[in-house]
C-alpha cells in the first residue's frame, strides 16, 4: 500500500536530533532552519518543559517518512500546497484541465475543419 503524500512523517532523512522539525518543515513547505530556529526560541521564551514534551510525543506519535516519498521536486511542492490549501490546488487542477481541454478541443478543430474524413471518424467514435 502506498503511504499517504498528506500525512505528517518524522524526517528521520534531513535530522539534527529527532527529526521532528524536518518533519514539520517537509509538511509545511517550510524551510527547516527557520523551523528549528523557531522551536528554540519558543523553548527558550518559557514553553520549556511543554514544547520539548511536544517535541517527544511528535515523535513518539509520528511514522518515519518513508524513503522516496516524493518523486522529483515539483511533486513534493505540489503535496505541500496540497497540504496548505486542498481548495486552492483543486482550483489550479481545475483550471489546467480547462486549459489542456481548451487546446485539444482547438487541434481538434484545426484537423477536423481541413480533413472531414477524419471529422467523420471522430464523430463515429463519440
Amino acid at each position: 500500500m502506498a503511504e499517504s503524500r498528506t500525512r505528517f512523517y518524522v524526517d528521520k532523512q534531513n535530522k539534527k536530533w529527532l527529526g521532528v522539525c524536518a518533519g514539520i518543515a517537509d509538511y509545511m513547505g517550510w524551510d527547516v532552519t527557520l523551523v528549528r530556529i523557531g522551536m528554540v526560541v519558543i523553548t527558550l521564551a518559557g514553553a520549556f518543559p511543554w514544547s520539548v514534551i511536544a517535541y517527544l510525543a511528535a515523535n513518539w506519535v509520528a511514522k518515519p517518512k518513508p524513503y522516496g516519498l516524493y518523486s522529483d521536486k515539483e511533486e513534493e511542492q505540489f503535496w505541500q500546497g496540497v497540504r496548505r490549501s486542498p481548495a486552492r490546488t483543486t482550483r489550479e487542477v481545475r483550471g489546467k484541465l480547462r486549459d489542456i481541454d481548451r487546446r485539444l478541443a482547438d487541434v481538434e478543430l484545426y484537423y477536423t475543419s481541413r480533413n472531414r474524413r477524419l471529422a467523420d471518424e471522430i464523430d463515429s467514435l463519440r
